[in-house]
């Protein structure tokens, strides 16, 4: 179904946008509301129960009960999680899952009627223009999320420990990331639904999913039980989207489920405070290559630079190319620029711009930090 009006791209893509990365409790009766359209749009009943669980990770240990796969949780050692889960399930019957009914088949029916419609051409150009804008963020939290859920079979999400998870707990993470498939990922389907209602198709067969859309987390549809996750209590990202904080979980639910992550890089929960009196011996000697470049942004490439008396590979006008060789890892090569436009008290700042670990002149960084090759590189002013 098609509406008559359509409003203009970057309000649809804006305001998807927002409620992808909404934190805060769930609007529970809006959310239930379209839970209850969406199983009507599919010829279904409404569920006879939800069930609201404070995180995706609560909602996937109870859809893997659901599953059958209560006792390789238990073989995991995953006792309390799985008590978690039974509670939460109660006495009452799920049914199996409408996923199908409810949300694969007339997805793909929406999205075959608006490919066929927009036609070869076109369809790419309208998906860069809206969900394509979305995807890469909120594609890569999905990941993270689903990672994460998977890692509670080790007890220990984001860890950098050394010791190797067992055959069983391997097999249970295996399972509680497989039980993130069945789901319907609610806020984070904001990608294709900006796409969606770009081309007026939100009024017929996905009204419901969109709503629940904007007002919930994930959640497993059943024939008698809907099981429905709160949105995140915190997300923090840098300017690129990434998620990002030195001082606390940068997504956190309200059951304590959390991801932390320096610029999109897992860390431990207490790494950035454990770092209280960084040397460079100590960013060289840690063995985790990811952990060693988060080190190094916080030390300062500068610092480090200046600390371990590097030499520089290469320099011209452009500036001054840099190299950092790290054991077991490619170097952290950067271009040392200096800005030509002096700050409020008259003097320049320096930058370090991360370049290809190949790039080989300053020239080459410069242009590579402008998406041209060194020899199309010939900028009229510097700034």
């Amino acid at each position: 179904m098609l509406t008559e009006t359509v409003r203009e791209t970057h309000y649809v893509v804006g305001d998807w946008q927002a409620a992808a990365f909404a934190t805060g409790p769930a609007d529970r009766a809006r959310a239930e509301a379209g839970v209850a359209a969406a199983y009507a749009s599919a010829g279904l009943r409404p569920p006879e129960r939800y069930l609201w669980v404070p995180s995706p990770a609560r909602g996937a240990a109870v859809a893997a009960v659901i599953a059958g796969h209560g006792e390789a949780l238990e073989k995991a050692g995953l006792d309390v999680l799985l008590e978690q889960a039974r509670a939460d399930l109660g006495d009452g019957e799920a049914g199996p899952s409408v996923l199908t009914d409810v949300r694969t088949r007339p997805w793909e029916a929406e999205r075959a009627a608006a490919c066929s419609e927009q036609g070869p051409e076109q369809w790419p150009r309208t998906w860069a223009e809206t969900g394509g804008l979305l995807w890469g963020q909120v594609q890569a939290l999905v990941t993270r999320v689903r990672g994460a859920i998977g890692e509670q079979a080790q007890g220990r999400p984001g860890r950098a420990g050394n010791r190797r998870p067992s055959p069983e707990e391997d097999a249970a993470g295996a399972l509680l990331r497989a039980a993130t498939l069945d789901a319907v990922l609610g806020q984070h389907d904001g990608p294709w639904l900006a796409l969606f209602e770009s081309l007026g198709r939100l009024d017929g067969p996905l009204a419901g999913l969109a709503e629940v859309a904007r007002s919930a987390g994930w959640w497993w549809p059943y024939e008698r039980l809907a099981i429905l996750s709160e949105r995140p209590g915190e997300l923090y990202r840098d300017e690129p989207g990434r998620l990002h904080r030195g001082d606390g979980p940068a997504l956190g639910y309200p059951d304590g489920f959390a991801l932390h992550a320096w610029r999109g890089m897992p860390i431990p929960p207490d790494f950035v405070a454990s770092l209280t009196g960084l040397t460079p011996d100590r960013i060289s000697s840690e063995q985790n290559a990811e952990l060693r470049r988060v080190m190094l942004e916080i030390f300062g490439y500068d610092r480090y630079l200046a600390e371990t008396g590097a030499r520089p590979l290469h320099r011209d006008e452009t500036g001054v190319l840099w190299s950092i060789e790290l054991p077991g890892d490619e170097p952290v090569v950067m271009v040392e620029v200096v800005n030509s436009t002096p700050e409020p008290d008259g003097t320049h700042r320096t930058y370090y711009l991360r370049v290809p670990p190949d790039t080989r002149t300053a020239r080459a960084g410069v242009a590579w930090t402008f998406g041209v090759d060194e020899a199309d590189y010939h900028p009229e002013k510097q700034t």
